[in-house]
This record gives structure tokens, C-alpha cells and sequence, in this order.
């Protein structure tokens, strides 16, 4: 059953056929269990937002399009935002601190990288803090952008946000890591 290709899968799932869901989930459901509990830490919520990706790709499979992102890229668009609505479920809301005067320069690429690239365990261990106080949106980004590798065009699709607004989203995210760096030191 593992030499079935993506066309295959797809067409076994719309059939009902549970060989069909059985490869769709073996091939796929260790990516999507990877990008979601990047975001959310407890394993067993982790495991449930999985498997109601696949649930709801099995309901949905009729809107899959293979034309517009592979199977994978699609499935991960359901968990990005099944995992987005449950974090906004479970997590209090943060208010912004861009508006001080602190955030109103601009930063070059490099200074940005520079800051983040850094492999001091301490500077890593401050970059996961900071990373995790970041709003749900921006984190889930960080994870498909440089944990998941993903292109931009993925991403844009995945998010359902155009790939030039992602890209100056992605840098303003950065800009923020990069200055709640500085403030921490």
C-alpha cells in the first residue's frame, strides 16, 4: 500500500476506502504531529490536534486541490489553524509593547541575524523564551519558516496570507525577536 502516490491517496480517501486514510495518516501524520507540538507543548493535546487534522481532511478531502499545495502542505494548512484556534482558546491575551519608542528603528539583516544566530547556550535558551512570549500567529510562523524549512510559497498558502505581506511579517517578527533580545541583556 506504501507505493500508492499522492493522486491515489487522495482518491482512496474520497472513496470512503480506509486504506486510503490509513496511508494519508502513516505517510503524513508525523510532520503534522512535528509542526503542532512545536506550538503546543503538552504531547496529548498535541496528539488530539493531529488527529482532528486528519478528521477534518477526511471530511474536507473534496476541497483538496493538488493544483494550488501537495498533500502535505494542505494538511498542514488544517493543523496551522486548527493549533492557532486552540491556542487562542487556551492562552490569555498579550498586549503589545511596539508601540514605545524602543521598537520605532529600523534593523539591518545582518544586525538581526547576527543577534539570532548566535549559539551561546544561555543566548538559546533566551531565544526560546523570547519566542514563546511572542503572540500564537508569529510563533507558528518562526516554526515554518526556520524549524519545518518551509518556502515562503508554503507558508503563504499554509497561513492564507499573500507571500509579500508574509515576507515583511516574517521581518517584522524578526525585529521583534532581535529588540526583545537587546531589552533582556
Amino acid at each position: 500500500m506504501s507505493a500508492l502516490t499522492e493522486t491515489a491517496i487522495v482518491e482512496a480517501v474520497r472513496r470512503g476506502r480506509r486504506e486510503g486514510q490509513t496511508e494519508m495518516v502513516g505517510r503524513y501524520a508525523e510532520r503534522v504531529f512535528a509542526m503542532i507540538v512545536r506550538q503546543v507543548p503538552d504531547v496529548m493535546d498535541a496528539q488530539e490536534l493531529t488527529q482532528d487534522t486528519f478528521m477534518r481532511a477526511f471530511d474536507h478531502i473534496d476541497s483538496y486541490d493538488s493544483n494550488k499545495a501537495s498533500l502535505s502542505t494542505w494538511l498542514c494548512r488544517i493543523a496551522y489553524r486548527l493549533t492557532l484556534d486552540f491556542l487562542k482558546r487556551r492562552r490569555p491575551v498579550i498586549v503589545s509593547i511596539e508601540d514605545s519608542k524602543v521598537w520605532q528603528t529600523d534593523i539591518s539583516d545582518e544586525a538581526i541575524e547576527a543577534e539570532l544566530s548566535t549559539g551561546r547556550e544561555e543566548r538559546i535558551e533566551q531565544l526560546r523564551e523570547v519566542i514563546d512570549s511572542l503572540p500564537d500567529d508569529e510563533r507558528m510562523l518562526l516554526t515554518l519558516y526556520y524549524f519545518e524549512d518551509r518556502p515562503l510559497t508554503e507558508i503563504a498558502y499554509i497561513t492564507g496570507i499573500e507571500a509579500k505581506p508574509l515576507a515583511n511579517r516574517l521581518y517584522r517578527t524578526r525585529q521583534k525577536l532581535y529588540k526583545k533580545l537587546r531589552i533582556k541583556n
